[in-house]
């Protein structure tokens, strides 16, 4: 997948009057609306009987970050126009930064294939998938999945946005091949952030945070269509000094930054709303470069989740996931109930 820069990539939805990326929840809601469809028109009817399904199927949830073949319209069954269109989709979704990741991970598959001598490993095979009729009422949705990547948005009365479950993985996390990648570390934040947390702690506080000197093999709330909440544990929030605690805030920050500005401020929002002591700090493995390592961003609303173990600790996963409103279930009940209360 060829980088795109954001401006080139809106440019392919400047077919319709946007107003440009905004922050505001509604002008979200549209610019996915409006991105989703020109995609949608862009595509024949085959193509469309691939890539659209009712908003309430199970396949909605149906969700993995493994290499598989998986439901939708792939990169590799599109055409050129048709491909800066999707593409057009994933930026309507995040942020400059995040569709960078999100390229970068994708890009990982070519190293992958020279590695392994692996034709499976192949940078097209991402699927796009929308569910339900994009739009400005009712509840419509839409995913892009491939092998480590994941990214699932859920919309609802145009103006009411989930965005998790949301994965990103890097395999290789440091790119050891010669090539045009060496060097390159598509998660370099995420992991470099949350150590240098956990090495900001004093001994004390080091001895609250780690629970385990090995590390799990991988995220501990898999791809379950459902994540279930985690017994809490680790150092609190409230348990830091204010420089560690901007730390904590920065790592955050860094998986919020995925997501487009405005989706974005309103997840932080509910963070701050709720307070920051809700939340704990959980490692697990090794503290240095190389050795396996884990750690977790928890409160009773979501966890943020990362791995580090396979293939000699180079070998990335990382999810924010909500535990009552992943793909948008907290936000349907209240629709719905709004809905029946309406009625009476």
């Amino acid at each position: 997948m060829a980088p795109y820069p954001r401006l080139v990539l809106i440019a392919a939805i400047a077919l319709l009057p946007l107003a440009g990326f905004g922050h505001s929840m509604e002008e979200a809601g549209r610019e996915m609306a409006t991105a989703a469809q020109l995609w949608l028109d862009a595509l024949k009817p085959e193509q469309r009987a691939k890539a659209v399904f009712e908003f309430p199927t199970k396949e909605r949830t149906n969700w993995h970050y493994v290499p598989k073949s998986r439901e939708g319209l792939s990169l590799a069954d599109m055409t050129a126009a048709q491909r800066k269109l999707a593409k057009a989709l994933l930026a309507s979704g995040l942020s400059e930064h995040g569709l960078l990741q999100a390229e970068a991970v994708i890009a990982l598959e070519n190293v992958l294939r020279a590695i392994e001598d692996a034709a499976h490993r192949d940078e097209a095979l991402y699927f796009f998938t929308v569910f339900g009729q994009p739009g400005p009422t009712g509840a419509w949705g839409w995913r892009v999945e491939g092998h480590h990547l994941s990214v699932n948005f859920a919309v609802v009365d145009g103006k009411r946005i989930s965005a998790t479950p949301n994965f990103m993985g890097a395999n290789p996390a440091e790119v050891r091949l010669a090539g045009p990648q060496q060097g390159r570390r598509a998660l370099a934040a995420e992991e470099d952030l949350g150590r240098g947390l956990v090495l900001a702690l004093d001994e004390k506080q080091r001895s609250r945070a780690i629970i385990s000197a090995n590390a799990p093999g991988d995220i501990l709330t898999r791809a379950d269509p459902q994540a279930k909440p985690i017994e809490p544990a680790g150092l609190g929030y409230a348990d830091m000094n204010p420089v560690q605690q901007a730390q904590f805030k920065g790592l955050v920050e860094t998986y919020a930054g995925r997501l487009r500005h405005d989706v974005a401020e309103a997840e932080l929002k509910k963070i701050s709303d709720s307070g920051w002591n809700r939340l704990g700090f959980v490692w697990a493995g090794g503290l240095k470069p190389g050795q396996g390592h884990y750690y977790r961003i928890q409160s009773p609303d979501f966890v943020i989740e990362y791995d580090n173990v396979q293939n000699g600790a180079n070998h990335i996963h990382t999810t924010w996931r909500v535990f009552a409103g992943d793909f948008g279930r907290d936000l349907l009940r209240e629709h719905y109930a709004a809905d029946h209360a309406g009625a009476k």
